[in-house]
């Protein structure tokens, strides 16, 4: 981001400031990054919180470019709450032309994060736990940020935003503690279904999907996933990594492809057209839905398994 473009959202923010609406007095102003973690903060906020996300339903973060107004939500927002592990590249330049000097909630803090060695290291070390991927796009600084794909890595989400909440708001900390709580009740329930159900695929079953956004699902459930590019949506197949995957395909026992919602689908219909596997439908990875079951970050991580389960069972 240049200073130009910099000096740039810092005057926007106050021309655009004027303009937004206030949330209830009795009510915290929140900015979170992204779909998925403005989910987390409601389940956890409840009432006591409005919350803006600076990317919507179906908004891709890889490729956001902030503007003035995402500046004016910074300036005059209570809380900020975004991913870190350099998933939103543009989120601490952004801070810094607004001056937001409030609290900061990096909600990734404390995960241990994922790197290519790591995943290849887990593949060694059980024949289920790979993320091979094909075109390696270390896009955010050689670690994996979709962190968010294991859901004990969520319950870290949970707490670190039930702390932000209450640092700002001490006097509902007791409503935090509590709706924290309940939502990790609800986090570790699924996490011990999806569980369940991944386990009674046959140990074989390997993915295919659009970019490599499921390394934390593949590492803590036992589940291979491929894809032809790497980290970012914003990254492309070559050609040669097209060649080799189309090969792999044909030589092992790939199970099925899977579109992802924030990825163009051009590669894997490629894909699907030159080995002969069928696509059995679409995977939520970086971003929520605007309705439906993909709407909320526990209602997404159901159906991604749900849907695996019954393309997996069918496919073997």
């Amino acid at each position: 981001m240049t200073r130009p473009l910099l000096h740039a959202l810092f005057c926007g923010a106050f021309a655009f400031s004027a303009s937004l609406s206030a949330p209830a007095a009795d009510q915290l102003d929140v900015v979170a990054s992204f779909s998925i973690l403005g989910d987390m903060v409601r389940e956890v906020g409840g009432d006591h919180v409005a919350v803006t996300e600076l990317i919507g339903p179906g908004g891709d973060t890889h490729s956001f470019s902030p503007s003035p107004s995402d500046a004016g939500r910074l300036s005059n927002a209570d809380l900020v709450v975004f991913n870190g592990l350099n998933f939103e590249g543009w989120m601490e330049r952004l801070i810094d032309a607004t001056g937001y000097a409030g609290e900061l909630v990096i909600a990734s803090q404390g995960v241990s994060p994922l790197t290519g060695a790591e995943h290849h290291r887990a593949d060694d070390a059980h024949e289920k736990h790979d993320d091979d991927h094909a075109g390696h796009g270390h896009a955010h600084g050689g670690f994996d940020p979709h962190a968010w794909q294991d859901l004990r890595n969520a319950e870290i989400y949970v707490a670190n935003i039930r702390d932000g909440l209450i640092a700002v708001d001490p006097e509902n900390a007791e409503d935090y503690r509590a709706n924290a709580e309940r939502y990790t009740g609800e986090i570790r329930a699924l996490d011990g279904r999806i569980r369940q159900l991944i386990d009674a695929l046959p140990e074989e079953a390997t993915v295919v999907t659009g970019h490599a956004s499921f390394g934390y699902f593949s590492h803590a459930y036992g589940l291979r996933f491929i894809a032809p590019v790497g980290l970012s949506t914003e990254s492309e197949a070559s050609a040669a990594n097209m060649g080799e995957l189309v090969r792999m395909l044909r030589a092992e026992r790939v199970s099925a492809l899977f579109y992802e919602n924030m990825t163009n689908p051009s590669t894997l219909r490629q894909l699907a057209e030159e080995s002969g596997l069928p696509i059995a439908g679409t995977l939520y990875a970086d971003a929520l839905t605007a309705d439906g079951e993909g709407s909320t970050y526990l209602g997404m991580m159901r159906h991604n398994a749900e849907l695996l389960d019954q393309a997996l069972s069918t496919a073997n």
